[in-house]
């Protein structure tokens, strides 16, 4: 079943701005990043990066420890998994 690209991306709109009105931040990295995310814990998440999990693209940055992701590809990786009712957890 296609969903149409429109819903899916006015969801994501509404799904960032929820989440920059609560983490106040275009980046999230650490404990943010596991809440948004929907980690139980942050070796969860630690795991999910190592085994190449996460479906949001994460990056570092230089002097920083961890690794950080945009609100924004947060948003539509959550409003693609609610439209397709299911959210693949392994990279193919």
């Amino acid at each position: 079943m296609d969903v149409p690209q429109e819903s899916v991306s006015e969801l994501a709109k509404q799904l960032e701005a929820q989440l920059f009105k609560k983490y106040n931040m275009l980046m999230l990295s650490g404990e943010s990043l596991r809440q948004a995310l929907g980690y139980p814990s942050q070796d969860a998440l630690r795991q999910a990066i190592k085994r190449s999990y996460v479906e949001v693209p994460l990056f570092t940055l230089p002097n920083r420890r961890g690794y950080f992701a945009l609100v924004k590809d947060i948003a539509l990786w959550i409003a693609q998994c609610q439209q397709q009712r299911r959210c693949n957890t392994k990279k193919k």
